[in-house]
């Protein structure tokens, strides 16, 4: 059973506005697949606590014929089949209708708590909201999950999270009926240079990497911020990490990490990541310089590393 998504409050001086939650609708094959993150983990914690909603919608609930056809054979011949573009469509259309409904009844609920006045700074304030939070319910982007789509990275996590959501379509067999593509996908992303067997391994990988970095989600606000590829790690990836007991087998805890001097600690970290995407994902540090990341203090560390 699906719940209604939660309602973010937004104060603006004295008044507030509502804005809904990120939704997520898919259109798979397998609805089942997506119990993972609606039930386990962060993911699910979230879910519970309402701060986004999962909505799933199989083709086969939009076949017109006794068996729900939902594919055929290729124009042109060929191995495999092919996903048909009018279940699709048609699940599709019914998508955006509940999408636009939940966002008019979101604002019914505005309307009826506010007087003339408080609506004029309703309005503005929405507005100023809306445009970070990419798009109102009724208008989030089909996103076909393809080998050929833009690579999905932290950045993009981030907008998805910052967003009303998105209408995710998994493909199965050997694709989508091209047509389909052509008028009703506006992105296309992809989990990286391998195939699967559909779409949906990587959609509940980008709902997690998206749901984590909700306000609420994760037990202490600032986890998310220490994660590789952030912007706060300047785009470079995360320091180790230590815990219980001090001592393992012989091998000790970083004594800074012991220390209580927090600048010590920080400074630590900071090249242990510095050093950990020198050896590993070089190309993150280019990047990082190239948008002026990287500190002289930085540097000089780094001049430390490949020095002979």
């Amino acid at each position: 059973m699906l719940i209604s998504p939660r309602v973010e409050s937004i104060p603006i001086g004295l008044q507030t506005f509502r804005i809904a939650a990120m939704r997520i609708d898919l259109v798979t094959l397998f609805p089942e697949m997506f119990s993972v993150v609606r039930d386990l983990g962060v993911t699910g914690r979230a879910h519970g606590n309402q701060l986004w909603s999962l909505h799933t919608h199989s083709p086969r609930d939009y076949t017109e014929d006794v068996h729900r056809t939902v594919d055929d054979r290729p124009y042109g011949g060929g191995p495999g089949m092919v996903m048909m573009a009018e279940p699709l469509t048609r699940a599709l259309s019914v998508i955006r209708t509940q999408r636009a409904t939940q966002d008019l009844a979101g604002q019914d609920q505005d309307t009826q708590e506010q007087d003339a006045q408080e609506q004029d700074a309703q309005e503005q304030a929405t507005q100023e909201h809306v445009a970070q939070k990419q798009a109102t319910t009724g208008q989030a982007p089909v996103v076909l999950l393809s080998p050929i789509g833009k690579p999905f990275d932290q950045a993009q996590a981030q907008r998805l999270a910052h967003s009303a959501g998105a209408i995710f379509i998994c493909g199965r067999y050997e694709g989508i009926d091209q047509r389909f593509i052509d008028q009703h996908v506006d992105e296309q992303w992809s989990l990286g240079d391998f195939v699967l067997s559909g779409g949906e391994i990587a959609a509940l990988a980008m709902i997690d990497a998206a749901v984590r970095l909700l306000p609420g989600a994760l037990n202490h606000g600032q986890s998310s911020a220490q994660d590789s590829f952030q912007e706060s790690l300047s785009g470079l990836l995360d320091s180790p990490h230590y815990t219980r007991p001090e001592n393992l087998n012989g091998q000790a805890v970083p004594a800074v990490l012991l220390s209580g001097n927090h600048a010590n600690i920080a400074r630590w970290r900071r090249e242990q990541s510095l050093a950990i995407t020198l050896a590993n994902r070089p190309d993150l540090l280019e990047q990082a310089r190239a948008r002026g990341l990287l500190t002289k203090a930085d540097e000089r560390y780094l001049l430390t590393l490949v020095a002979p």
